[in-house]
């Protein structure tokens, strides 16, 4: 099976659906990568890593490393420009052209063809304008192909009980729930990749626990996917549920 997963910035990969990825990559699945930004816009490490003008290309050698610790395959970039956060943590989309997104984003779908797109949810995760986007061009892309379309879930689904809450996208209810315990040593591995974003992974958890966070303890090890299209179960859908198999006991399908 080929897997295409389309994502807004570095490191969205990992911490979103990391695991997911890591565990179809052990089942045999091709894994390839297309992310829209280099990350431009984010933060520079504590201590700085690299100055502002060079994190764009310091975030893509992250993110390289990050897909080598998940065990994926091709990796691409877009080469929209990453905004930089704005006052009050204010975020930005990476492009007006919205058009032009969805062109690029289906060029690539016919190139590669996968079986199954993964990408952001309908609520941007936690309401990122880049996240919504990329979901909204992606959802675009896929209707154009119509007949063509591979299947398209997206990430970060919400069900009861939901481990990271902010995270999920509530329009969205799960329809693959997995267990990737199996995994959170890749997954670990490559959030630590991400070196300029650790302090930001673990800012907002260590404030709310009143205590410093570590990298590993802030991963979960529940995530879940959301069917877009098409609308119903079919062969494909039980294929990919088959590739989990030897993980049965911990995955399962509502």
């Amino acid at each position: 099976m080929k897997i295409l997963i389309i994502f807004a910035h570095p490191d969205d990969e990992t911490m979103l659906t990391g695991g997911t990825l890591a565990l179809l990559n052990q089942t045999g699945a091709d894994i390839y990568y297309l992310c829209a930004t280099r990350g431009e816009g984010g933060e520079l490490g504590e201590p700085p890593v690299c100055q502002r003008a060079e994190i764009g290309q310091y975030r893509a050698q992250e993110l390289a490393c990050a897909v080598e610790a998940l065990g994926g395959g091709g990796l691409e970039f877009l080469d929209h420009l990453d905004p930089i956060i704005g006052e009050n943590e204010e975020l930005y989309p990476y492009t007006n052209d919205f058009n032009g997104l969805v062109t690029q984003i289906k060029a690539h779908i016919q190139n590669i063809k996968p079986d199954v797109v993964i990408s952001h949810g309908t609520n941007g995760e936690y309401g990122h304008p880049g996240h919504i986007l990329t979901h909204e061009a992606v959802s675009t892309a896929i209707q154009q192909l119509q007949a063509t379309a591979p299947w398209f879930y997206t990430f970060c689904a919400d069900f009861p009980g939901h481990p990271r809450p902010r995270h999920a996208n509530q329009d969205n209810p799960a329809d693959i729930i997995l267990d990737v315990s199996a995994v959170m040593e890749q997954k670990e591995r490559a959030a630590y990749c991400h070196r300029s974003q650790n302090a930001l992974f673990v800012r907002r958890s260590s404030k709310r626990s009143g205590y410093q966070l570590t990298v590993p303890e802030i991963l979960i090890n529940v995530e879940s996917l959301h069917r877009i299209y098409p609308n119903v179960t079919g062969a494909l859908e039980d294929e990919m549920f088959a590739l989990l198999a030897p993980w049965e006991h911990q995955t399962f399908r509502l």
